[in-house]
C-alpha cells in the first residue's frame, strides 16, 4: 500500500489525478501495491480529488462518514459511494459498501458524536430528497428521475419515517430498533420499552431518530454514579432550581440559583456531587419536526481540566440539558474515582 496524501487539501482534481498517474506509471513493481488517496476539504474539493484519483489509478480511498475529520474535515464516504454508483458511465468502480445502510451510520455517528448532519448536506441530510418548489414537486410526481438521479431507498432513507405508536409492543420495538441496525439485550430493550412508552405519553408521533435518540442515551447510563429522578425550575433573574438525583439507594436533592434554569440545576448538581464543571460547549437540537419533539442535548464539560462528552434527551430542554451535564459528570467520576 502507497499512500500519496493531499494533507492541506490544496490539490485539484486535474492536478490529483494526474500526479497518481505519474507516480504510478514511473514506479518499480506498482501492479503489485495498491495507491491510495486521502484527502482533505479545505476547499471544498476532497470527494473530487478522491473520485479523479481514483481515474489515476488509486484503489483506496481513504474517507469518514459524513466526511468528518480536521479542520474543513476528510472525503465524505456517503458521497463518494453514491457518486461511484449513480455515474458508472464516468466511475466504473465497486466499493463493496452496502449504500442501504448510509444513513443509518450517518444518524448514529451524528448521535455518538454531537456533530449535527446539515439539512442541505448531499445524500444524508434531511433535504437531500425534499422538494418544496411547486415545479419540482410537479416534476417528482410525473417521474421521481426528473428531480431524483438516486431513489432515497437505495441508501437507506423511507418515504415516511413513522415507525410506532403508544400502542405498540415490545416485539414491534424489538423488530423496528433491529431493521435500524440496533442488537438490544433483553435488558437494554426492557429499559428502552420503558423508555418508550414514557415517551408516547409526551408525544403523539415517534419518528426514527427519536428511536435512535432514545438508545444512544440509554447506552450511555451503563456506568451513572447519578441518575436524574426530577429537575424543576422557577424565576427569572435569578433562576432556582430544585434537583433529585438518585446514587445507589439514595435519593438526594438540593436548591440553587443562576443566571437561568440550566445554570441554576448544573449548580445544584455540583452541591449535591461536590465536583465543579465548566460548561465549555452546549447544544441542543430537535430530533424530529413538531412541537412535541424530543430535545437531543450534547455538552462538552470541563472537570479538572479534561473534557467530558455527555448526552441528554427528552421532551423538555432544560431537562435533557441536565441529563446531558450529568451524562458527562458520570463519565468523569467512571474514569476518576
Amino acid at each position: 500500500m502507497i499512500n500519496l496524501p493531499d494533507t492541506v487539501g490544496y490539490t485539484t482534481p486535474g492536478e490529483i489525478e494526474e500526479m497518481f498517474r505519474y507516480v504510478i506509471a514511473n514506479t518499480p513493481g506498482s501492479d503489485t501495491v495498491v495507491f491510495s488517496s486521502h484527502n482533505h476539504n479545505d476547499l471544498g474539493l476532497a470527494v473530487a480529488n478522491a473520485l479523479a484519483a481514483a481515474r489515476g489509478g488509486a484503489r483506496q480511498i481513504e474517507c469518514t462518514i459524513n466526511g468528518i475529520g480536521e479542520r474543513a474535515g476528510n472525503t465524505s464516504l456517503e458521497e463518494v459511494v453514491m457518486t461511484i454508483k449513480t455515474r458508472q458511465n464516468v466511475y466504473p468502480f465497486e466499493t463493496g459498501i452496502v449504500t442501504e445502510e448510509i444513513v443509518n451510520a450517518s444518524r448514529q455517528l451524528s448521535n455518538v458524536t454531537g456533530l449535527p448532519v446539515p439539512y442541505n448536506k448531499p445524500i444524508v441530510g434531511r433535504n437531500a430528497f425534499a422538494h418544496e418548489a411547486g415545479i419540482h414537486q410537479h416534476g417528482v410526481i410525473a417521474s421521481r428521475l426528473t428531480y431524483e438521479i438516486m431513489t432515497p431507498e437505495s441508501v437507506g432513507r423511507t418515504r415516511s419515517e413513522l415507525v410506532l405508536g403508544k400502542h405498540s409492543g415490545k416485539h414491534g420495538l424489538a423488530k423496528r430498533c433491529e431493521e435500524l441496525g440496533y442488537s438490544l439485550t433483553g435488558e437494554e430493550l426492557q429499559r428502552l420499552y420503558d423508555r418508550f412508552i414514557e415517551l408516547t405519553d409526551r408525544k403523539k408521533e415517534v419518528f426514527e431518530d427519536d428511536l435512535r435518540v432514545l438508545i444512544a442515551s440509554l447506552r450511555h447510563e451503563n456506568f451513572e454514579t447519578y441518575r436524574l429522578i426530577h429537575v424543576r425550575t422557577s424565576g427569572g433573574d435569578p433562576t432556582m432550581a430544585l434537583v433529585k438525583l438518585q446514587r445507589g439507594e439514595d435519593t438526594i436533592f438540593e436548591t440553587a440559583t443562576g443566571d437561568g434554569p440550566v445554570h441554576a440545576a448544573c449548580m445544584a448538581i455540583e452541591r449535591i456531587t461536590g465536583v465543579s464543571g465548566r460548561l465549555s460547549e452546549f447544544q441542543i437540537r430537535a430530533a424530529t419536526p413538531g412541537k412535541d419533539a424530543l430535545g437531543d442535548a450534547h455538552v462538552t464539560v470541563e472537570f479538572e481540566g479534561k473534557a467530558y462528552y455527555g448526552t441528554g434527551a427528552s421532551t423538555d430542554i432544560i431537562e435533557a440539558a441536565v441529563m446531558a451535564y450529568l451524562n458527562a459528570l458520570n463519565k468523569y467520576f467512571a474514569m476518576t474515582k
